[in-house]
């Protein structure tokens, strides 16, 4: 119960303890933000990460430390960190999706079935453009690149969908964050709204649970 109070401590005042990370290690915490992005996009085990409200929160962090955080060398690196992670997810989707699905850990699959489904459903919908949408609704956007490599979705095709999704991803929410982190009410209610974030973010979800049932089960038969 400690753990998770300490994880939702974390992630509802993320722009303090990245600030606290900036003022102890300074340009140091490009590296930080480009492991956490990679990671969320790139390792399939792991969509549970605060991908939107950091990056906003970054956006926030270089506007407050332009000594420290530049924010257009933060775009780029994160952007760089987006496309690779999700590159590596569609590669390793691709070459080796099944162990990966049937990979466990004390008995228990990684990959949560109805979790691989919702983005299955995703593509069966919006097809390829899923690569961009995802980018906004977490849990998908780390899943999606994995389906698109085991439905062997043409690498031409993903690379593109890829580099526009990342390119949108990134830079709406790091230049919401510093333009927007300096008005006093946003800075006042940073908590209010990393949980709008959150709120946005599982709209599409909430949405495809109660309109998308037939492309969930279309997408059975499917895959």
């Amino acid at each position: 119960m400690e753990i998770l109070n300490q994880i939702v401590d974390l992630f509802i005042h993320l722009d303090e303890h990245l600030g606290q990370i900036v003022e102890d290690y300074g340009t140091l915490t490009y590296l930080l933000l480009f492991a956490i992005i990679f990671i969320e996009t790139g390792v399939v085990f792991m969509p549970f990460l605060p991908g939107d409200s950091l990056l906003f929160a970054a956006g926030m962090l270089a506007a407050k430390y332009p000594d420290s955080l530049n924010i257009w060398l933060l775009v780029c690196l994160l952007l760089i960190a987006a496309i690779l992670g999700d590159t590596s997810n569609y590669l390793v989707g691709r070459y080796l999706g099944a162990k990966a699905l049937n990979f466990k850990l004390g008995g228990r699959s990684l990959i949560k079935p109805e979790h691989l489904l919702h983005t299955q459903g995703y593509f069966q919908r919006y097809g390829p453009s899923t690569i961009v949408i995802a980018r906004f609704v977490p849990i998908v956007r780390t899943l999606a690149p994995f389906v698109g490599g085991i439905a062997r979705m043409e690498y031409r095709s993903f690379i593109k969908f890829n580099i526009w999704g990342g390119v949108i991803w990134v830079t709406t929410l790091c230049l919401a964050g510093y333009f927007l982190g300096s008005v006093p009410i946003v800075k006042e209610n940073f908590e209010k709204v990393i949980l709008l974030i959150v709120a946005l973010s599982v709209l599409p979800i909430l949405w495809q649970l109660i309109n998308g049932q037939s492309s969930i089960k279309q997408a059975e038969k499917t895959f």
